[in-house]
C-alpha cells in the first residue's frame, strides 16, 4: 500500500469520522472495492482501534440493500465506513444503524485518486461554506435552476430539511460521503415542474460525452428522458423500478474546490459550483418514496435562486 493512500485513509478515520481507540469500528467493502477497505481497516487499526473488515458481493444498483447480515453488524459499531461499488447511502441498512447512533461514512465508487487528492482538501473550509449554502436552503420555499443548455426547472423545497454534508462525522447518527462537500435536501413531492438538462455527469451512466439528458419534469416526476446514448441507458435503469424509480427526489450543491468530474458520482456530485439532481429514493432526506434505486445528474454551469436570491450565478457559488 502506498503511503499517500495510507495518509488519505487515516484523514478519513481520524479526523473526518473522528475514530478513538475505545471504538469498534466497522469497514463494509465488495471485492471492487477491496484495497480501499483494507487501507480504512489498517488505518483505523493504527489508532489502537477495534477493526473489523467485512467483505460483500458488489449490489446491483445504487441504493441497493446490502445483505441482513450486514446490515445488522452495521447497527452493532460505534461507527461505519463503506467503500463499496454501489452506494450504500440512501438505504434503511445505512438510516437504522444511524438511528442506532452509529456515525456512518460512505464511499461509493471511490478510486485512489480521488481518495488521495479529494481527502487532502481543507474540511473546516468546506463545512463552513456548505453550511452556509445549506441554511439558504433550509429556510427556502421555491427554488429556480436555469442553465444556458436548456434548464428550466421550479422546484418547492418549503419545510424540506436541507442536509450539509460537510465530511465531518463526529456526532452519533451523523452520516455522509467521504469525500464530502455538498448541501442537499429533497423538493416537495410532487411539485416540481421543468426541464432538467444534464451535462456532466450520471450515477450508472457515467461522464456524458454526447448529447446530454433531458429531463421533462412534471408534477414531481420524470415522465419523459430524452438524448443520446446517456438517455437510452438511464431509461434503461429507470424503467424497471417504474414511477417510483422517476421520483425527483434531490436537489443539491457541490462545495467541494478538490473536486472534478470524473465520472464516478461520489466525486463528481461534489464539485464546487455544480448542481445535482436525483431521481429515485428521497427517504433518507425525509420523503416517501422508498425505492432501491437514487441516481444522481450532475448539471454544469448552472444559475439557482431560492426565493429570488441566487446562490449560484452561471456555475459560481455567489454567497
Amino acid at each position: 500500500m502506498n503511503e499517500a493512500l495510507q495518509n488519505a485513509s487515516l484523514i478519513a478515520v481520524r479526523d473526518c469520522m473522528g475514530i478513538t481507540s475505545d471504538e469498534v469500528v466497522l469497514v463494509v467493502t465488495d471485492t471492487k472495492l477491496r484495497p480501499i477497505g483494507l487501507a480504512l481497516y489498517e488505518a483505523a487499526l493504527s489508532l489502537g482501534a477495534e477493526s473489523l473488515l467485512l467483505e460483500m458481493a458488489e449490489r446491483e444498483t445504487h441504493g441497493t440493500e446490502p445483505p441482513p447480515l450486514v446490515a445488522e453488524a452495521m447497527k452493532a459499531a460505534a461507527a461505519v465506513l463503506c467503500p463499496t461499488a454501489k452506494s450504500l447511502t440512501h438505504t434503511a441498512a445505512r438510516r437504522a444503524a444511524c438511528e442506532a447512533g452509529v456515525r456512518v461514512g460512505t464511499l461509493p465508487g471511490i478510486t485512489e485518486d480521488c481518495m488521495v487528492r479529494c481527502m487532502s482538501a481543507d474540511y473546516h473550509a468546506i463545512a463552513e461554506r456548505t453550511d452556509r449554502v445549506a441554511a439558504l436552503l433550509d429556510a427556502g420555499r421555491v427554488t429556480r435552476l436555469t442553465t444556458a443548455l436548456g434548464t428550466d426547472i421550479t422546484m418547492p423545497i418549503e419545510g424540506c430539511r436541507a442536509i450539509s454534508s460537510t465530511g465531518l462525522m463526529l456526532e452519533p447518527g451523523a452520516a455522509g460521503n467521504l469525500p464530502s462537500g455538498e448541501a442537499f435536501l429533497m423538493q416537495e413531492e410532487g411539485k416540481s415542474e421543468g426541464v432538467v438538462v444534464i451535462d456532466g455527469a450520471m450515477a450508472g451512466v457515467g461522464v456524458i460525452e454526447g448529447d446530454p439528458i433531458r429531463i421533462r419534469v412534471e408534477g414531481g416526476y420524470a415522465v419523459e428522458i430524452t438524448g443520446g446514448e446517456a438517455a437510452d441507458r438511464l431509461n434503461a435503469l429507470v424503467e424497471p423500478h417504474g414511477q417510483k424509480g422517476r421520483n425527483l427526489a434531490e436537489l443539491g450543491i457541490g462545495t467541494n474546490d478538490q473536486a472534478r468530474i470524473t465520472g464516478m458520482i461520489l466525486e463528481d456530485e461534489k464539485v464546487m459550483g455544480t448542481v445535482h439532481v436525483a431521481v429515485g429514493n428521497n427517504m433518507s432526506m425525509g420523503g416517501s418514496c422508498d425505492v432501491q434505486l437514487h441516481l444522481d445528474g450532475i448539471i454544469t454551469g448552472p444559475t439557482l435562486s431560492v426565493d429570488g436570491r441566487e446562490i449560484l450565478v452561471d456555475g459560481k457559488l455567489v454567497v
